[in-house]
């Protein structure tokens, strides 16, 4: 596979956890470097044993800020990229490059989804609450169990009710714990004609795709990544 050239080498400034299992990175910005919300850049960490090893991930800060945020989920059970990225510091360089991705804001709607996956949303939904501009926009995530969920009280605050979660392998209130299927969707999604963004395992972003299309929603309007 033939990679962009374009090369950018950042230090990381910070680094914190927002959940047991996934961290915040904040990094200092290269010049003129800019994103849409929603999209993604290839990372590798500066280092010989990892120059080799590039890894997607999704800016989850602004455009506006001084620096560049990645929140990234953490696998620390085989010695992979994201292990050693959990054990950087700051100080410690990744490359950056060319930034890409086909999950843009197109206009409201419903938001879906499944553990990680939220990534993309994370700087759609922070800049539109920036701009006052969130209105009748819903994010229903479903994780494994109530300690998965990324950003859990700054998605409730920005949301209120339209942020609605579901568990997976657990049952623990508030929080109902079914999956995101026909059943679900159908009683949860009352208006096909909106916007649909879906993000998470290729699986259930293609069974959720397909459901939603079935049940009469415009393939037009349902937004996923494209590789």
């Amino acid at each position: 596979m033939e990679y962009p050239n374009e090369e950018h080498i950042v230090k990381i400034l910070e680094t914190e956890l927002v959940t047991h299992n996934v961290k915040r990175f904040k990094l200092s910005k290269p010049d003129n470097y800019t994103f849409q919300p929603g999209q993604a850049t290839d990372i590798v960490i500066n280092h010989p044993k990892w120059k080799a090893e590039r890894r997607p991930f999704t800016f989850t800060g602004l455009n506006d800020w001084d620096h560049l945020e990645f929140t990234i989920k953490i696998y620390d059970d085989h010695d992979g990229v994201t292990n050693a990225l959990g054990k950087l510091k700051a100080g410690d360089e990744l490359i950056l490059h060319d930034v890409w991705g086909a999950i843009h804001y197109k206009g409201e709607g419903t938001f879906i989804a499944g553990g990680a996956g939220v990534t993309p949303f994370i700087a759609i939904l922070r800049q539109l609450h920036k701009d006052a501009g969130l209105g009748e926009n819903r994010l229903i995530f479903s994780n494994r169990t109530a300690k998965d969920i990324i950003l859990k009280e700054e998605f409730g605050k920005m949301l209120g009710s339209h942020f609605i979660n579901t568990l997976t392998q657990e049952k623990t209130a508030p929080y109902e714990s079914r999956k995101i299927d026909t059943a679900y969707l159908r009683e949860k999604i009352k208006d096909l004609s909106q916007y649909f963004y879906i993000c998470g395992p290729d699986a259930m972003v293609e069974d959720i795709a397909k459901t939603l299309n079935e049940l009469g929603a415009d393939k037009s309007k349902i937004v996923t990544e494209e590789f």
